[in-house]
């Protein structure tokens, strides 16, 4: 097959660069001076799930707390028929408010009424953040490791930047729309990892299959290379993309409040994934193998000393 005639991702690569830069710069910028929106795993406060069996709104939830004398700080209603109220306090609700409010809510729908209480220290807060730091940390160490020894240095450098690039991607994006970030949000961040260096692995393997056969002379040579094998495997990428995304749009549309974040966060960073794949690992491999041949095109062009 003809891979000339097909989009050329090498040539426009600076593209690809410029527009994942712009994206790192305006996240970088919202989390230096906004932060992250820290849900209660990651900030000291309780959290309140409540069953109800029977559909509610907003401003009958918002009485029926201000009756047990407490406000949240986020307030959602969700459920399949809006029967869940699910609420945040920015401080520690003690047992006797947490059994004023059920009472409260179980006189106005019934027995049936069941919760989930949720309560983080200020400690166990800090605790959690850091770990969830470190895992993210070593994840991408042992990545970097794993494709170093599988592949090269230029492979492993090319894997590992985008691969960052994808979990900071989705970091940036909930802190641009002040999206929650709870501990179902780190566990998005690390699968976006595993799948992530799974869909650049498959590419920069068919790179390395495809360069027994290639003469690497000029840098036309390598982006050919890049090219031909982008688009061998790019059947096996769009597959495989789309059947995790119908997976991960359908546990955000039917799935309970406690998974819908996570659901949009894997779904953010499996499109990233994607994309960085293509447009950002395989040419900034493109960047490090040219340099590569051309050094030793140079080299070979050196006259030799005479005698």
């Amino acid at each position: 097959m003809n891979y000339k005639n097909k989009f050329d991702f090498v040539k426009y690569r600076n593209v690809f660069f410029a527009a994942s830069a712009a994206v790192t710069i305006i996240g970088a910028i919202m989390l230096l001076f906004f932060g992250l929106n820290y849900g209660v795993d990651f900030k000291a406060g309780t959290s309140l799930d409540i069953s109800l069996g029977k559909p509610t709104d907003r401003t009958q939830a918002e009485q029926l707390f201000s009756q047990a004398e407490v406000a949240p700080a986020v307030l959602t209603i969700g459920g399949g028929n809006n029967d869940r109220v699910s609420a945040r306090f920015e401080d520690e609700l003690s047992e006797e408010q947490v059994k004023k409010i059920m009472t409260i809510f179980t006189e106005n729908f019934g027995s049936q009424v069941s919760s989930e209480v949720n309560t983080v220290s200020p400690d166990m807060a800090n605790e959690m953040k850091n770990k969830a730091m470190i895992a993210v940390a070593i994840a991408s160490l042992a990545v970097g490791l794993y494709v170093t020894i599988r592949f090269d240095w230029r492979s492993a450098l090319s894997a590992v930047l985008t691969i960052l690039y994808d979990a900071f991607f989705v970091i940036a994006i909930f802190s641009i729309f002040r999206l929650e970030v709870t501990l179902p949000f780190v566990a998005a961040v690390l699968t976006i990892i595993g799948y992530s260096i799974n869909d650049k692995i498959v590419i920069l393997d068919r790179i390395r299959e495809n360069m027994r056969f290639a003469k690497l002379k000029t840098s036309q040579d390598v982006a050919d290379l890049v090219n031909k094998s982008i688009w061998q495997t790019m059947g096996r990428s769009i597959n495989t993309v789309l059947t995790v995304i119908f997976a991960a749009v359908c546990l955000l549309i039917f799935g309970s409040e406690a998974i819908k974040l996570f659901a949009l966060a894997k779904l953010i960073g499996l499109v990233s994934g994607v994309y960085s794949s293509i447009c950002l690992t395989t040419p900034f491999w493109f960047l490090l193998k040219r340099s590569s041949v051309q050094r030793a095109k140079l080299h070979t062009a050196k006259p030799k000393p005479q005698p």
